[in-house]
């Protein structure tokens, strides 16, 4: 779950970049997966004497049993596991009462890898078939280790629209998800709303340089990501370097205009 609320964000905040008449990162973008870099994100489980599972995603913690039921995540959404068999796990996520993702964990024979099959679904009815194949960091046996992403295939990448906000911000539209977030350059945050974002989320926009913006996330005042956005001089791609507070983890993403 955590993934598809991660990715979602990823997709929405690329957008805030330094607009004007003229500014070559107003109008129609999309992820180009291929060119994107998202090796160095990190999933942690560890398993507790009670036979709970504590996850640690995104500088975030919460702990979850698998039992079908529903577990609060710190991103707002619920998310439900349950045991197939000793190496696969299936786990729903869900936002505002509507189911938003299923996925199937599997760990390989040789327990050196674990690979997430998902159907990550939108506002709009959509639905994208995605994996991530993770590798393992540390731990000997079973899903308990660190696990470092391999491999991240999107099978329906996003697409945002982005449009002046006046002189000084910008409102920023995620097609698919119907998420919109309309922060100004002044410091403060504004929320991101939308059909499927839990409550709680906002953005601060701060410009750097010419064709650049430094965006903070927040989940009720705390710092959840921090963002890079560089649009190319051709104002052809918008490169996003993301990072998670008091980690050392980076991420790349690549979006191209349409």
């Amino acid at each position: 779950m955590r993934h598809a609320i991660r990715t979602a964000l990823v997709i929405l905040v690329i957008a805030t970049t330094v607009l004007g008449a003229d500014a070559p990162n107003v109008g129609k973008w999309k992820l180009n997966p291929a060119k994107s870099d998202f090796g160095e994100s990190t999933i942690t489980f560890d398993l507790m004497p009670d036979g709970s599972i504590r996850v640690t995603t995104a500088g975030q913690s919460y702990t979850v049993k698998t039992d079908g039921k529903d577990y609060p995540t710190p991103f707002g959404s619920m998310e439900m596991w349950k045991t197939v068999n000793a190496t696969t796990w299936e786990s729903t996520g869900k936002t505002n009462g509507k189911v938003i993702s299923t996925s199937t964990w599997k760990l390989a024979t040789d327990g050196k890898s674990l690979t997430v099959d998902s159907k990550n679904v939108k506002a709009d009815g959509q639905a994208s078939n995605d994996s991530q194949t993770f590798q393992r960091v540390s731990g000997t046996s079973g899903l308990a280790g660190k696990w470092k992403t391999k491999n991240v295939k999107i099978g329906s990448p996003g697409t945002l629209m982005i449009a002046a906000n006046g002189a000084d911000g910008v409102t920023l539209t995620l097609v698919e998800e119907k998420g919109t977030c309309s922060p100004k350059f002044d410091g403060k945050d504004y929320p991101a709303t939308g059909p499927i974002w839990p409550s709680g989320w906002t953005c601060v926009a701060a410009k750097s340089g010419a064709n650049a913006l430094n965006v903070t996330w927040k989940k009720h005042g705390k710092v959840m990501f921090k963002d890079l956005f560089t649009a190319s001089a051709d104002g052809k791609t918008l490169t996003d370097d993301g990072t998670v507070p008091g980690l050392s983890e980076k991420t790349k993403a690549i979006y191209e205009k349409q």
